[in-house]
C-alpha cells in the first residue's frame, strides 16, 4: 500500500499542476482533490465563467486519466450518454458503440439543461458504476468521477435535478470570483502564454490513483469522532426549518471525506477540523427546507454552519 507521506506528496503536485490552469482557487481544487480522493462525484453551483469546466478538464490532465465532457442539452437523450447497439454490416451483427460515459472523468456540463430521464442516465452510472445498455450492463472505468457542473441564474429551459440525484453527489462546491490581483495575474499568464490552451502535464495515472484511494481506507476515525459525524447529521433532521434532513449517505459523505482530507496531509488519523471542514459542502445540498422559511432567504449552508457551531466537539487523543 502506498505510504500515507507519498499520498500528501502525489496530490500536492496534482493541485499544483491544476493550478498552473486555475489561479487562485487553492481551497476549492484541494476540496475537488479530496472528494476524487474519497470516490465520490462533485457538483458546480457556481454562475458562468468561474473556471467550473477549467477546473474538471485541468484535473483530468493533471491526473492522467481519460476524460469526456458531455454538454447536457433538452434534446440530449440517454443513449447520447450511456451508448447503443449499432449495426456492423462488416460482421452482420450489433455491436456496442459506446458512449462518453465510459471515461475516467466525466464533465457533466450544465448537468440541469438535460430533462429528467436523460438526467436519470447518470444516476446508476453515479451510484452502480456502471450502466445498463439495451438489457446489457456494462462497468464503467475505475476510477470513475462525475464532475457537474449547473448556474444558479437562468433557470428557463432548465430541469431542476431531482432529490434523489443530488444525493448522489458527495459534494456541492461553489468557485467565487477571483481577487482583483488573481484577476491581474490571469491576463497576465494568458498574455504570456499567447495562446488560448492552457497545456498541463499528467502527474499521476489512473493506476496510481486506485493505490491512493485503496491507501485512504487505513486512515482511522476515532469512534467519538463517528459518533460526532452521526450527531451533526441527525441535528438536520430534527432542526426547526428543515423539512428533510440529511439521509445516511450524508454521514458517509463526510466520514470519507474526512478521511481524505488527512491523507491529504500526510496523516493516517482524523481530526475533528476535518469533519468541522466538510460539514457545509457534504450537507447542505441534502437538505429540504420548510416553505415558510424560503421567503426569509435562509440558506441550507448556514443551517449546516449553525448547527457545527452548536454540536459539541469531542476530544481525541
Amino acid at each position: 500500500m502506498i505510504p500515507m507521506g507519498q499520498v500528501e506528496r502525489t496530490t500536492q503536485r496534482i493541485v499544483e499542476e491544476v493550478g498552473r490552469a486555475v489561479i487562485g482557487k487553492y481551497d476549492v481544487l484541494m476540496e475537488v482533490m479530496a472528494t476524487i480522493l474519497a470516490g465520490g462525484h462533485v457538483l458546480f453551483e457556481d454562475n458562468p465563467g468561474l473556471a467550473k469546466t477549467l477546473i474538471a478538464r485541468s484535473f483530468a490532465s493533471a491526473l492522467g486519466v481519460d476524460f469526456h465532457r458531455i454538454q447536457f442539452t433538452p434534446d440530449l437523450l440517454p443513449s447520447d450518454i450511456t451508448g447503443s447497439h449499432v449495426y456492423d454490416r462488416a460482421r452482420s451483427e450489433f455491436v456496442l458503440a459506446p458512449g462518453p460515459i465510459f471515461a475516467h472523468v466525466i464533465l457533466a456540463d450544465e448537468v440541469n439543461r438535460a430533462t429528467p430521464k436523460t438526467q436519470s442516465a447518470l444516476l446508476e452510472a453515479m451510484q452502480e458504476l456502471q450502466v445498463s445498455i439495451t438489457g446489457e450492463t456494462r462497468p464503467l472505468p475505475r476510477p470513475f468521477v462525475v464532475l457537474a457542473t449547473q448556474n444558479p441564474i437562468e433557470y428557463e429551459g432548465t430541469f431542476p435535478l431531482p432529490e434523489a440525484q443530488l444525493d448522489r453527489f458527495m459534494v456541492r462546491l461553489t468557485v467565487g470570483y477571483p481577487e482583483p490581483a488573481e484577476e491581474a495575474e490571469i491576463l497576465r499568464r494568458r498574455a504570456d502564454r499567447k495562446e488560448e490552451e492552457v497545456r498541463l502535464d499528467a502527474v499521476s495515472s489512473a493506476e496510481e490513483l486506485l493505490e491512493m484511494q485503496r491507501a485512504v481506507e487505513g486512515v482511522v476515525v476515532d469512534e467519538d469522532l463517528r459518533t460526532y459525524i452521526v450527531s451533526l447529521v441527525g441535528r438536520t433532521r430534527k432542526h426547526s426549518s428543515v423539512y428533510v434532513g440529511a439521509s445516511p449517505r450524508g454521514s458517509l459523505a463526510l466520514f470519507k471525506l474526512s478521511r481524505a482530507w488527512a491523507a491529504l496531509y500526510g496523516r493516517d488519523y482524523v481530526l475533528p477540523d476535518d469533519v468541522k471542514r466538510f460539514a457545509v459542502p457534504a450537507l447542505a445540498h441534502r437538505l429540504i427546507l420548510r416553505p415558510e422559511f424560503w421567503s426569509r432567504q435562509a440558506s441550507t449552508s448556514d443551517v449546516i454552519a449553525g448547527i457545527v457551531e452548536s454540536t459539541p466537539v469531542p476530544k481525541v487523543s
